[in-house]
């Protein structure tokens, strides 16, 4: 007997997976990452060893996950939440370097997703799923990648007794995905027992009968909303950008369903690749994928834009972080006066200091912070003595060190 190792957060992780809480509410705000993007076209691959999927249904030797796309032009609002959940490896894009963010959902794409989400890939994709005999009458149409998708998505109830056929090929709209979000998340029962619910909608007519609990049960549960002219478009297709936002929306709501992230406050000045963070006092380093994805403050920015105090997100791949997303921004206003003991300086092209790092003595634990420096800082104090080991104080604004004071 096959096992289900359903994840407890699974009920909220497909919660606005498929659909849209309000469709026009949902996206309205999405393009703030609008023109920002000059490196789309990179696309940054992270090899392991292991056998896995490149993307839906090519199988090979290495497991390769593709930050950047080559067709986001139009699209750069979903940029973000297509690299969270690539990094993740929940919604990929395909081994040509494109997302294709306007083309729509299939069905078999949606329950890919769902069953990803669920934290189920890894049983999805065993030799035992993929070689599951399916009785669907258009078993044959389902893609040999797909088969233990599917098998794993029936053994999780996401189809009814009813359902003869999977069609893969046909687009997931927000009805259909609406139902096979409640099935998900367990709420079958509930809804059956709000099939003569009066729905609120100009076009609840559109609705069958027989799917009205769903609906109902999916905005009760503020999984999905309507638009804002008080439609609720049951056979609008969803496009891979808009599931791709959903998905990562969802995402924040469950606690536990990924392994690979990481939080804390961003500690030191990002340097070679490297990333200190902090987090209940304690600092910790991560070494940061030289293509790393890094969104702040909406945008698309260099490792090296993260400022000390950045309230931030990370995501590992092979133990790199591949995914920096700031959830809150340092107060860059504020200034600094801190003393410490220096440990190094660096350089930049021109010869003057870029970075300096100093020793403190924090709660009781001596800590290293890197402090990026102003190009014209004023250096003062006993100037000959401003060697490694000696004090200094540091004054700044702006997370930029303005006067060094050696002592």
């Amino acid at each position: 007997m096959k096992k289900t190792m359903m994840k407890k957060v699974v009920a909220t992780g497909l919660a606005l997976t498929m659909i849209a809480g309000g469709g026009t509410a949902a996206f309205a705000h999405d393009n703030d990452n609008k023109g920002n993007d000059k490196n789309n076209n990179k696309n940054v691959y992270y090899n392991t060893n292991s056998n896995g999927k490149n993307n839906y249904g090519n199988v090979s030797g290495n497991i390769s996950i593709n930050l950047s796309f080559n067709d986001m032009k139009g699209a750069q609002w979903a940029l973000r939440y297509i690299a969270s959940l690539a990094s993740k490896r929940v919604f990929e894009g395909y081994e040509d370097g494109s997302f294709k963010p306007d083309n729509t959902v299939s069905r078999i794409e949606a329950i890919t997703a769902a069953v990803r989400l669920m934290g189920l890939r890894d049983q999805a994709e065993s030799a035992a799923e993929m070689q599951t005999k399916l009785n669907f009458k258009d078993a044959d149409k389902i893609p040999a990648w797909a088969v233990g998708y599917v098998a794993v998505a029936l053994e999780n109830d996401l189809f009814s007794e009813n359902d003869d056929s999977v069609q893969p090929n046909q687009p997931a709209d927000r009805l259909w995905a609406t139902t096979l979000l409640v099935k998900a998340l367990k709420l079958e029962g509930e809804a059956k027992t709000k099939m003569n619910s009066t729905l609120s909608f100009k076009d609840a007519n559109k609705i069958p009968a027989g799917s009205v609990g769903y609906v109902e049960e999916a905005i009760e549960k503020k999984l999905v909303d309507g638009f804002e002219d008080n439609t609720f478009k049951p056979n609008q297709n969803v496009t891979r950008a808009q599931l791709a936002a959903l998905l990562d929306r969802t995402s924040d709501q469950l606690p536990g369903q990924d392994d690979n992230a990481s939080s804390g406050t961003v500690s030191t000045a990002v340097y070679n690749n490297v990333m200190t963070l902090t987090k209940n006092g304690t600092p910790t380093q991560y070494t940061l994928h030289p293509e790393v994805f890094v969104l702040r403050n909406g945008v698309k920015v260099a490792a090296t834009a993260l400022q000390v105090g950045d309230e931030v997100k990370v995501r590992t791949f092979n133990n790199v972080v591949v995914y920096v997303e700031v959830t809150k921004l340092a107060n860059v206003n504020a200034s600094f006066d801190v003393v410490g003991t220096l440990d190094n300086t660096t350089l930049n092209a021109q010869g003057k200091i870029a970075t300096i790092s100093i020793t403190q003595n924090i709660n009781g634990t001596n800590q290293s912070t890197v402090y990026n420096v102003a190009s014209d800082v004023a250096l003062t104090g006993n100037i000959a003595s401003f060697t490694a080991g000696h004090v200094v104080e540091l004054k700044g604004q702006n997370q930029i060190v303005n006067v060094i004071d050696v002592k």
